[in-house]
């Protein structure tokens, strides 16, 4: 159930205070009554990312030789199990494991599978086994619980590492805003822009200086950008002998970035330096909500664009000379079925087609089920961005394309665009997430 930006950021009064909400297909602003000052950029030593937990209470502990695995009896009601051979693998001795690096040093080929225990020991608050061969591992009780086995454990532990937790959206979003230069100076609307980039995949910033080089701050606040075949950041104009559609004055149709890739870049940064006079609209889609209604209204289709790989290609002269060749599903889904990413780009999707013959047209007709969706009014949000948007967006979710637009010599439409990882945007933002709020 759709639930609105405000409700959404609601636990958090500083974040909110600075948000401002840009009504769907609307270029104006609704801004907050109160200013909020910048903080000083503050620069963190890196630390591990910790889940914060209760203390946890061991009543009793047993050792169970068949089952080759401890049970844990908690001071709630509750019990976890514990493997053997786990426990022995997570020694959190020196000899086993590095703290300072937080990395295991014990080697698998040295790890014995089948060990047996000698004795347990326990305390209230902490656990020691002792190993046949006299080694002794101890663990604390909080450790414990974090990684117990138990489905609910572990799905709360997901969440908190990954934030799997998505909110789907149509027109009706209100895209959530935040200042540019807030996002570089302050903390906690950095933490919050990535945070909300997870679980909404779309954020504009606004009132950067509208001239090159912004993007590249934002790279350098989440940590770097990505390189690719375009270069750290590229230019979105009109170009003769465009060397990408991107770079022409016609209209874009909904697209991801570069599946050409085998592991396409996971965010997004559009710096609008000079907006088209006419034209030149963005338009973006959640292509998660949509691929979950494909799913309802049409299984097969569903079927046959999450099981299908098709071609993509791209070649040309940029940052250096390049020639890519991939195979994506449209659809990717993980183990639970739930979609994880989409890779689509007309433009870039290959002439050779590597499949039967007779799956041609049903993937086609599959295709275009799933586009006709995409751009149902009830979808399809539209507007034009100002200069000093960025946009930035996930773009294994977020399909996004542009209207044509009137290109004149000295009046052309500028945007200046780059990509980051998710890898490093989550680094950062657990990171933050440490700095700011450490173990509450």
């Amino acid at each position: 159930m759709w639930r609105s930006i405000p409700k959404y950021l609601i636990n958090n009064i500083i974040f909110r205070n600075r948000v401002e909400r840009l009504p769907a297909g609307q270029n104006s602003l609704c801004r907050p009554k109160q200013e909020v000052s910048l903080q000083s950029y503050r620069h963190h030593i890196p630390t591990a990312f910790k889940i914060s937990m209760p203390i946890s209470v061991i009543e009793k502990v047993e050792a169970f030789d068949k089952q080759r695995c401890i049970t844990v009896h908690w001071d709630d009601g509750n019990h976890s199990q514990y493997p053997y051979v786990w426990l022995r693998d997570n020694c959190q001795c020196p000899q086993c494991f590095l703290s300072s690096a937080k990395a295991r040093k014990l080697p698998i080929e040295d790890l014995d599978v089948n060990i047996s225990v000698e004795k347990v020991i326990s305390t209230d608050s902490k656990i020691s086994v002792v190993w046949p061969d006299q080694h002794i591992s101890e663990f604390d009780s909080n450790w414990l619980k974090t990684r117990s086995f138990a489905q609910t454990t572990r799905k709360e532990i997901q969440q908190k590492l990954f934030l799997t937790d998505q909110q789907n959206w149509g027109s009706e979003l209100q895209i959530p805003t935040a200042s540019f230069e807030e996002v570089l100076d302050n903390d906690e609307v950095a933490y919050q822009w990535l945070k909300t980039l997870r679980k909404i995949g779309v954020m504009l910033l606004k009132n950067a200086p509208a001239e090159k080089g912004q993007v590249a701050k934002l790279g350098e606040r989440i940590g770097y950008l990505r390189l690719t075949f375009y270069g750290l950041t590229w230019q979105v104009e009109d170009k003769a002998d465009a060397n990408n559609v991107a770079y022409t004055s016609g209209k874009l149709s909904l697209h991801t970035d570069y599946p050409a890739l085998h592991r396409s870049p996971g965010i997004q940064l559009l710096h609008c330096i000079k907006p088209a006079e006419i034209g030149g609209e963005t338009q973006i889609v959640d292509g998660f909500h949509v691929a979950n209604q494909l799913r309802q209204l049409n299984p097969e289709a569903f079927r046959i664009l999450t099981s299908i790989l098709v071609d993509f290609t791209d070649s040309g002269v940029d940052y250096c000379d390049f020639s890519l060749q991939s195979k994506h599903r449209i659809i990717d889904l993980d183990h639970n079925g739930k979609v994880i990413q989409i890779n689509f780009n007309n433009a870039t999707r290959d002439s050779i087609f590597d499949v039967p013959v007779e799956l041609v047209h049903p993937f086609f007709s599959a295709l275009k089920d799933y586009i006709n969706l995409m751009y149902k009014p009830e979808n399809l949000i539209t507007f034009k961005m100002e200069a000093g948007d960025v946009l930035t967006f996930d773009n294994w979710r977020i399909l996004h394309g542009r209207q044509n637009y009137i290109s004149t010599v000295g009046s052309s439409r500028h945007l200046e665009g780059a990509y980051a990882s998710w890898d490093e945007a989550m680094s950062r933002l657990r990171c933050l997430e440490q700095a700011l709020y450490g173990n509450k």
